[in-house]
Formats: structure tokens, C-alpha cells, sequence
């Protein structure tokens, strides 16, 4: 399989661009950036001023991409973690090619309806390829990026034919290195080797409240090394081309871990009186300033006027990238000619299209069957769905024995290992997430899930809000999910959980009851590949109640006992208090009342059903209504109204035992069955 062209088209800048040309270059992405913020009254012009010339040299002479085909496969992936910065990649995606980001998008930074927001957003602007804005969050992408990329190289190159093939380039700030985020992921990088992932660290020394001096002093170089990262100086990352365009050859030939290139910028570069200042860091240059501007850098064009020989420079990107695929395009069919059931497989994965009849694979339980813990049904579904999909991507941090998230049948993804599928991630919860975003971003058909106890979600919201915002079907498979863990106490017992996550746009936030609900509540998650699904999972047993089923949690909320049309009364429960819902209904019929229980899985889902189906479910003219949950009672109002009762907790929990647990804190039967007949 020939690659002559591709590598060429890596290394070579375009040819014959004089050093003026390159810095007419430079100095169109700055006032792109400085014109675009004026207009707007808002926005960052400092970071695109002192950054364009590193980025020139990654968007024009070293990073492989088709402007015209933003979802090439094997194109590069550029991450701004900075993304407060946004006009530095709007201007380059502008420059070079890229039809989402034309001159108008340009003039409409920040506004209505635009294709420019005030960060990057993946499902807005063709062509960027994660969210970014909490900084740390993007080198963590990037990370998630490198890894599936060193994965599906391991599992689909071949000594002679190279189809996976692509490098993650990250900038990041000094806000981003002072994250801890930052620090959690770029330690996973260096200990897995991912010798693709290559970050310029501007370091401009300036952060909103003034010189890095007053907060930040550490020696950020020293501690990637100590990461295991090969590290470099660009001291003057203003004008040494030749400094920067080695720095990044250099770091593409070290090939066993990841590259930090430190880049020593001058924030606002250019401006007489307020570069290396925090004035230029968040606001607007200004008429006054913006015109000193133009005069010291010598630029003599009108606001948003772009040379045409800048033009005719940075769009030999589209030939060039057009090249690139079609090179890859004919590698690949001679790939496919050679090595056809692994071609095919690769092709169902980069479709990002989910197996046939893959959600066949789901075991289905009958009450009859032994009553096991939610977290042990995971298990099962996870092992159930890696052989048959392919995409399946995960692990926990550092608690998969009590999470239950091991693939039985793949090993560890580590350096030189590449290939399997476990994820061991550490104590490192918020850069798992984060991670894991990268992973889903790829968009080349992994499926990405992570896992920790439910309580340390806490640790990782950022994240997980990022997987919605940016609409990445990531699995968060969260364990021990109540008071119902126990002994540990309340350290580790989740209270307003569940809430805080069906409160979150566009999450799933799914809780199941027994093997079937589980089920369902698995196929749910890898079905919705735009959102994603929390899972809350049990570490007490449960049983597999009669009427519980897969296809119940796709509606959100179902009968699951008590067939009167009329009930005098509804009880509502989810996941380990279900079975509680359907005995207590059980001693109100033995009373003569006609009871209705109904699961509640997901309320996100049942709210998606027709007004139909939801009365058939909640029928209005029963205002009887009793919720049973081990949690907050935030927001049950929505389903039991304003005179239902909900019996839960709204206290922080205990150390004890789990039945001693419910008992102290009234989640009982009888408790339930007393709520049900104040209300009759």
C-alpha cells in the first residue's frame, strides 16, 4: 500500500511562500480575530494575536485534512483547548477552505444563529472537532482523540498498509495547565505512550487577573516530563518560524510518547499598548487601538479584507487535502482487496452505523431467575455487547471490580497493547469523562463508557455535561447508587444525584429494576448515539419482578402491576425500591383497594412519549400518587403533584448496614403503604 503522497503532504510546506507571504498569513488570522471581536463588542482577540503563527504553521505546512469533507477518517484532529480563543480557528478554518466558516460567519461572531459562537462547538461548525471553553477540558479531548486513534491503528494496520494513520494536535493555555483536568489526563497520556498527541502550550503568561506571576509559577516544561511526555522550548514563538516548524518535526519523530512544545508567546502580539497585558486577553482591542495595531504591523487593509495572495496560499489546502483523501481512498481499496473481513469490519465501524440485530445479544430474565444486584446485571449486558460491538470502548477508575466493567474477553489497553478494549483509567475521574468525550468525537464508531460510584460524579459533572452539550453518546455506568450501598456512609452515598442529572439537558438518566430493566437500559444507551445515558446501578439484589421489561424503559415509564383502568391509587418507584412499590401494593389490595404501580426508569424518555401514552400511564383524574425512591425528593412534585407523597430521603445518609439504612430513614413498605392511605 503506497503512502508517498500522504507523507509528503505531512511534512512539506505549500511551496514558494516567502517569509512576507507567511507573515501576510499570520497577520490576516490576527485582524480576522481583532475585526471579528470589535464587531462584536465581545471576545478574545489576545490569544489568535499571539498564537497565529504556531497555528499557521500546524493549519498550512503540517496538518493533513480536506476542508471540503470535514469527516475525512484519516484526517489530522486539532483541538483549541484555549477555546475562549475561538477566533484563531474560525479565522483558520475561514482561511483555509472550509465552507462552515465564510466571510459572513466571520462578521457574525457571537451572534444569533451563528455558525461562529463564542466557543467551539462541535455540532455547530463543520470542521471543529470538540466542544471547548471549561478550560483542561480540550487537552482531555485530545487525549480521548490520540487514544482511539493508537487503538484502531493497533487493530487494523498491517505491516504493509497503513489505513489508520493520523496525528491529535492540541493548543492549550496556561489556564488549561492550571486545571487539574489537565494534569489527570496528560498523566494517563504519558503512561499509555500516545506518541500522535502533540500539544503547543502557549504560554503567554497571562490569565484574567493579571500576569501568571501572582498564581501560576510552577515549571509547567519539568512536570509534563515528569508526566512522560518529550518536551521542547520555542522561546520566541512570535516570529521563529524555523524554530516552530522544527519543534513539530521533532515531535512527530518520537513515536513512544506524547509531545509538549512549549511556545514562549506575547499575548496580543502587535498591539503597542496592551499586548502582554490581561486588557487584551477578554475584550475588544478598539477603534483606537485596533488602528496602532494595524499601523505597527504594518497591515494596510480595510476591516475584514483578506489579501487574495493569502487566499491562493491557504486554500492549496483543499487541493492539497483533496489529495490527501484521495491517496487514502486508494490505499484503503487496496487495503480492502487484501485484508477484506478486517476492511469491512473497519468500514461498519467509521459508518458509525450500530450492527444488525446487535441488541439481540441482550439477555432477558423471568422471575424465576435469582434476583442479582443491578451492577452484576451490567456485567452481564457489558460482556454480552463486546462481541458484537465492535465499537465498545471502556473501563473505570480504579474500581472495577466493585463497578463490574471489565470485558472478560479483550485485555488492557496500554502501550503496546493498543488493541484491547479495557480502559484502565486510575483515580482519575474528571479526565475519564473527559477522555471519553475524545473517544466519542472520533466519530469513527467507538462507543465509549466509563464507570466510578455514583457519589463521584461529583468529580466528573463537567464532563459528563460536556458529553450532552456536545451531544456524544457516552455510557456513564455509575454503581452503588443509594443509601443502599451501606457501611461507607455518606461520603459515598448519593442523595440529590438523581435529580442534579434528569435536571441536565439532554442526559439519560436511566435507573433500572432487575436483568430486564438493565437490559433495557443498556440498549437505550448504545441506541442514543447523540446523547448520553447515565446508568444509576444497584450494589444490594434485587428480583426480577414480574412485568419488569427491556422494552418498558424505552417509554421512560410503564404498568408494571395493577390492571384496573381506575386505580384509587398510583405508586410510582424506580430501580431498588420497585420490588418495595409492588409489596406495598400487594397489602393495599389485601385492604380492597385497587393499586397501580409504575416504573419510572427514565423520566427523560416518558416525557418524550405521546400525551396519549402518558395518560394511559398517569391518568390525570387519579391525583392519588405516591413516589418511592432512595433519593432526593426534588422534583417527584412533576409526577405525584402537589399533594402526592414521596417517600425517600432528603438528608445527607449514614454508616450502617443497608436494611438498617431504610429502616432508620423510613424507606420502608409500611411506609409507603401509610403514604398511600393518607391520600384515600
Amino acid at each position: 500500500c503506497s503512502r508517498g503522497l500522504l507523507d509528503t503532504f505531512a511534512i512539506q510546506a505549500p511551496p514558494k511562500v516567502s517569509q512576507e507571504v507567511v507573515d501576510k498569513c499570520v497577520n490576516a488570522i490576527r485582524f480576522l480575530a481583532i475585526d471579528a471581536v470589535n464587531k462584536a463588542k465581545s471576545g478574545h482577540p489576545g490569544l489568535p494575536m499571539g498564537a497565529a503563527p504556531m497555528s499557521y504553521v500546524l493549519f498550512n505546512e503540517t496538518m493533513r485534512f480536506n476542508p471540503k469533507n470535514p469527516n475525512w477518517f484519516n484526517r489530522d484532529r486539532f483541538v483549541l483547548s484555549a477555546g475562549h480563543g475561538s477566533m484563531l480557528q474560525y479565522a483558520l478554518m475561514h482561511l483555509v477552505g472550509y465552507d462552515s466558516v465564510s466571510m459572513d460567519d466571520i462578521k457574525q461572531f457571537r451572534q444569533w444563529d451563528s455558525r461562529t459562537p463564542g466557543h467551539p462547538e462541535n455540532f455547530l461548525t463543520a470542521g471543529v472537532e470538540v466542544t471547548t471553553g471549561p478550560l483542561g477540558q480540550g487537552i482531555c479531548n485530545a487525549v480521548g482523540l490520540a487514544a482511539a486513534e493508537a487503538h484502531l491503528a493497533a487493530r487494523f494496520n498491517k505491516p504493509d498498509c497503513k489505513v489508520v494513520d493520523h496525528y491529535t494536535y492540541c493548543i492549550l493555555g496556561d489556564g488549561c495547565n492550571m486545571e487539574g483536568i489537565s494534569n489527570e489526563a496528560c498523566s494517563l497520556a504519558g503512561h499509555w505512550g500516545l506518541g500522535k498527541l502533540i500539544a503547543l502550550y502557549d504560554d503567554n503568561k497571562i490569565s484574567i487577573d493579571g500576569h501568571t506571576e501572582i498564581s501560576f509559577t510552577e515549571d509547567v516544561a519539568a512536570r509534563f516530563a515528569a508526566l512522560g511526555w518529550h518536551v521542547q522550548h520555542v522561546a520566541d514563538g512570535n516570529t521563529d518560524f524555523e524554530g516552530l516548524r522544527k519543534a513539530v518535526e521533532t515531535a512527530k519523530s518520537v513515536t513512544d510518547k506524547p509531545s509538549l512544545i512549549k511556545v514562549s508567546t506575547l499575548i496580543g502580539y502587535g498591539s503597542p499598548n496592551k499586548a502582554d497585558t490581561h486588557d487584551v486577553h477578554g475584550a475588544p482591542l478598539g477603534p483606537d487601538e485596533t488602528a496602532a495595531t494595524r499601523e505597527n504591523l504594518k497591515w494596510e487593509h480595510k476591516e475584514f479584507d483578506v489579501p487574495q495572495e493569502v487566499y491562493d496560499v491557504m486554500r492549496s489546502s483543499v487541493s492539497r487535502g483533496a489529495s490527501a483523501e484521495e491517496e487514502w481512498n486508494a490505499t484503503f481499496a487496496q487495503y480492502k482487496a487484501k485484508y477484506p473481513k478486517e476492511a469491512e469490519e473497519l468500514e461498519g465501524l467509521i459508518s458509525n452505523k450500530l450492527p444488525e440485530g446487535w441488541e439481540k445479544a441482550l439477555p432477558s430474565y423471568t422471575p424465576e431467575d435469582k434476583g442479582l444486584a443491578t451492577r452484576q446485571y451490567s456485567q452481564i449486558m457489558l460482556n454480552a455487547l463486546a462481541p458484537v460491538l465492535p465499537g465498545l470502548i471502556g473501563g473505570s477508575a480504579d474500581l472495577a471490580p466493585s463497578n463490574l466493567t471489565l470485558m472478560k474477553m479483550f485485555g488492557d489497553f496500554q502501550k503496546g497493547s493498543y488493541q484491547e478494549r479495557n480502559l484502565r483509567f486510575g483515580v482519575r475521574e474528571h479526565a475519564m469523562g473527559a477522555i471519553c468525550n475524545g473517544i466519542g468525537l472520533h466519530k469513527s464508531g467507538l462507543i465509549p463508557y466509563c464507570a466510578t460510584f455514583y457519589i463521584f460524579t461529583d468529580y466528573m459533572r463537567a464532563a459528563m455535561r460536556m458529553s450532552a452539550l456536545s451531544e456524544i453518546g457516552v455510557l456513564y455506568v455509575m454503581t452503588h447508587d443509594s443509601i443502599g450501598l451501606g457501611e461507607d456512609g455518606p461520603t459515598h452515598q448519593p442523595i440529590e444525584h438523581l435529580a442534579s442529572f434528569r435536571a441536565m439537558p439532554n442526559m439519560l438518566m436511566v435507573r433500572p429494576c432487575g436483568g430486564n430493566e438493565t437490559a433495557g437500559a443498556y440498549k437505550v444507551a448504545v441506541s442514543n448515539r447523540e446523547r448520553p445515558t447515565t446508568i444509576a446501578l444497584s450494589r444490594q439484589g434485587m428480583a426480577n419482578l414480574p412485568g419488569c421489561s427491556a422494552e418498558g424503559v424505552e417509554k421512560g415509564a410503564y404498568v408494571v402491576h395493577g390492571g384496573d383502568a381506575k386505580p384509587d391509587v398510583i405508586i410510582i418507584g424506580t430501580g431498588s425500591e420497585l420490588p418495595m412499590a409492588v409489596e406495598a401494593a400487594k397489602k393495599l389490595e389485601a385492604d380492597g383497594k385497587k393499586v397501580r404501580v409504575v416504573s419510572m426508569p427514565c423520566w427523560e424518555l416518558f416525557a418524550e412519549q405521546s400525551a396519549e401514552y402518558k395518560e394511559s400511564v398517569l391518568p390525570k383524574v387519579v391525583t392519588a400518587r405516591v413516589a418511592v425512591e432512595a433519593g432526593s425528593s426534588f422534583g417527584w412534585e412533576r409526577y405525584i403533584g402537589s399533594n402526592g407523597k414521596f417517600v425517600g430521603i432528603d438528608s445527607f445518609g449514614a454508616s450502617a448496614p443497608a436494611d438498617i439504612l431504610y429502616q432508620k430513614f423510613g424507606i420502608t413498605v409500611d411506609n409507603v403503604v401509610a403514604a398511600a392511605k393518607s391520600l384515600l
